[in-house]
């Protein structure tokens, strides 16, 4: 015998008017933005990784047989990095094979550069860049295989094996290379080791995938429970008439995969036609190559079937009661209490993240780990409070609109904490972010350039040499020798040279284009050299942060919209009814907006809270102190995630106003 269920779901989805149309259209777009939100946090994560396996061939692996020598170096110019592959081919050995991006091995004098180095060297003059490389006639150019952004400034010279910058050159040996200089003998591009402009990439994007996902979860659980009261009482009328607790639940199921399916292929499909656009967006070393951004048709497909089933069981899990007591349903008799076994998982949950953060050296997995579980205690902690919050208010409350609110947050306590819960969990990002100062600026070597020499004799000779240099291009500045005990200075405690310079970024730029003869181990450097292994890991953390916060405060005024607006719809009964009771319509706008505001100042204060005291957490680790930057940034994001979530529930006025137009009818 054919199963009724989808007649009888098409039936019902058909004759639930234009009201259960709009409920359906609301999930479609929640679904829609929680699929491209997902995608595009995946995008970044995923792309991240892999360009920066696209920098790896450029730090050498040593080889039992070399064939050629290969030398990585790091100059800046305009506090940008430029990476510099020295590559020189040892006499009487085969041929080297040509590096990504060169269609062969560069000979002597020849100089390529990636396209975006190639605009800077002309718009630059020669003396403040360009004087840096050999000089030739024309550059040639490193195709995309051989960069991991368009944005990157890469260079790769031809060099003989004499030439100093591959015979002398340093390795990783000073204290501040980390990763910007090596020399190997190789005979291949295979090594494993990434740039230091890319490498913390890919863990930075993922914690601020774990920081979203529970807000874009809340919004795809919001969307699935959308209508759910008129969804209930639709269901238990069909219970009551002999429908079976699993025709029941398949046509829940069927409904909610069918317009949760649709807005998640919707949101998949923006974020495919939008991937040229958002390969735009800078992170880290800067724009993307846009199959960078594509996560493949496997977790294509995978987000669109996480979206989807999401919906469905947030839908199908509000079915215990249709089940159980269809007429409790039909006649709103059965308030949803929540139980205090909440609080007590949420303790201890609190504590066990606690003492497994408390001696730090975790690896970034754990720490995503440890996010998630503490967003997923927090989640089932929310309801408990906000029902609690009910109770408490509707006690002392002393007007009409703070009463009704009050009863509304007693009696469906899971309805109003998912109204709140996205700006709830997006506090905790942002107290975590906004007050994160984490590293060095390096400002005590502002305005200097350093050469490293290998001996105090060498660098005498070379401060000499400097003074003459440094006349010759124009540039005033104060030359010192610098010996081996200078452990706090630019040089890092090796011997050589540190130029005061006078006259900002140009001049600075022009100093160590000045001093590059002198650079036979390593290139002239600033402070940018020195910091970069804190200033990369930095830069991505803020990059990431705002990027979450404001992702965060979308997804979470889009949940508040839609929650608002469904609970309108839901609730067109009892407004009716109170209508016809004589309940003005501006008392019952304010009761909505109150229902929101108790929970939010009580559990977004508590998240931000515990933001804060984990970036405090983080800062002490990193030796850095919290700073008045930091708290009014955090002031400004409580502002606007409070003026967000405000409009967001402004918004369905309208809608109040128009299902209590009639209120004999709407109660009816």
């Amino acid at each position: 015998m054919r199963s009724p269920v989808l007649p009888l779901t098409w039936h019902t989805a058909r004759s639930s008017g234009r009201r259960g149309l709009q409920s359906q259209l609301l999930a479609a777009g929640a679904a829609a933005v929680g699929a491209f939100v997902l995608l595009v946090m995946l995008a970044a994560t995923l792309g991240s990784d892999a360009r920066a396996d696209r920098t790896a061939w450029r730090t050498p692996e040593p080889a039992q047989h070399p064939t050629a020598v290969q030398a990585l170096a790091t100059t800046y110019v305009r506090h940008q990095p430029v990476t510099v592959v020295n590559l020189a081919q040892l006499p009487d050995r085969k041929a080297t094979p040509a590096p990504p991006g060169l269609t062969a091995f560069p000979e002597k004098g020849k100089v390529y550069v990636s396209p975006a180095l190639a605009e800077l060297l002309h718009r630059l003059p020669a003396d403040q860049l360009a004087d840096r490389f050999p000089k030739v006639t024309s550059y040639g150019t490193i195709g995309a295989a051989g960069l991991a952004s368009p944005d990157e400034l890469v260079a790769v010279v031809g060099r003989a094996p004499s030439d100093p910058a591959v015979s002398k050159a340093a390795g990783d040996s000073g204290i501040y290379d980390t990763n910007q200089a090596a020399r190997a003998g190789i005979t291949s591009y295979h090594g494993s080791t990434q740039s230091l402009f890319t490498y913390t990439d890919q863990a930075t994007a993922l914690l601020g995938v774990a920081l979203l996902v529970m807000p874009v979860s809340v919004l795809a659980a919001a969307a699935g429970r959308l209508g759910a009261a008129r969804r209930e009482a639709r269901l238990a009328a069909l219970r009551l008439a002999g429908a079976t607790p699993r025709q029941i639940i398949g046509m829940t199921a069927a409904e909610a995969a069918a317009v949760g399916a649709a807005g998640a292929l919707a949101g998949a499909a923006l974020y495919a036609a939008l991937l040229p656009a958002l390969a735009e967006i800078p992170y880290g070393i800067g724009r993307w190559y846009t199959g960078q951004l594509w996560v493949g048709l496997p977790w294509f497909a995978a987000v669109v079937l996480a979206v989807t089933a999401l919906i469905t069981l947030s839908a199908v899990s509000m079915l215990r009661q249709v089940a159980t007591s269809p007429l409790g349903v039909a006649q709103q008799a059965n308030p949803r209490r929540t139980r205090v076994i909440r609080l007590v998982l949420f303790v201890a949950v609190l504590l066990y993240v606690y003492f497994q953060s408390r001696g730090g050296g975790l690896k970034t997995r754990q720490v995503v780990a440890l996010l998630l579980l503490f967003y997923g205690a927090f989640w089932l902690f929310g309801p408990w409070v906000v029902d609690r919050l009910g109770r408490i208010a509707s006690r002392f409350a002393r007007r009409p609109a703070t009463l009704l609110a009050a009863r509304r947050l007693s009696d469906d306590p899971r309805g109003a904490w998912r109204t709140v819960s996205g700006l709830v969990l997006a506090g905790f990002a942002a107290g975590f972010f906004a007050v994160s100062m984490v590293g060095t600026d390096g400002s005590q070597f502002r305005d200097q350039a350093a050469v490293v020499t290998s001996n105090g004799a060498e660098a005498r000779h070379a401060t000499a040499e400097a003074r003459t240099l440094l006349r010759d291009a124009g540039v005033k500045a104060t030359v010192t020798t610098v010996g081996e005990d200078d452990f706090d200075g630019l040089t890092g405690g090796s011997p050589g040279l540190v130029a005061r310079v006078s006259g900002g970024p140009e001049r600075i730029d022009t100093a160590v284009t000045a001093l590059a003869p002198l650079g036979t181990s390593r290139m002239p450097y600033t402070q940018d050299y020195a910091t970069a292994g804190d200033r990369s890991a930095i830069d991505r953390f803020a990059e990431v942060s705002t990027a979450t916060l404001a992702l965060s405060f979308l997804v979470a005024t889009a949940s508040a919209g839609l929650t608002a607006a469904a609970n309108v719809l839901d609730r067109r009964r009892v407004y009716g009814l109170l209508r016809l009771a004589g309940t003005p319509l501006k008392v019952l706008d304010r009761a909505r907006v109150r229902e929101t505001v108790l929970p939010l100042l009580v559990l977004a204060g508590g998240t931000t809270a515990v933001g804060v005291y984990a970036s405090y957490r983080l800062n002490k680790v990193f030796g850095a102190s919290l700073d008045l930057t930091g708290a009014l940034q955090l002031l400004a994001c409580v502002a606007l995630g409070a003026v967000a979530m405000f409009a967001a529930i402004s918004g369905s006025r309208p809608l109040l106003r128009k299902v209590t137009a009639d209120p004999a009818q709407t109660a009816d």
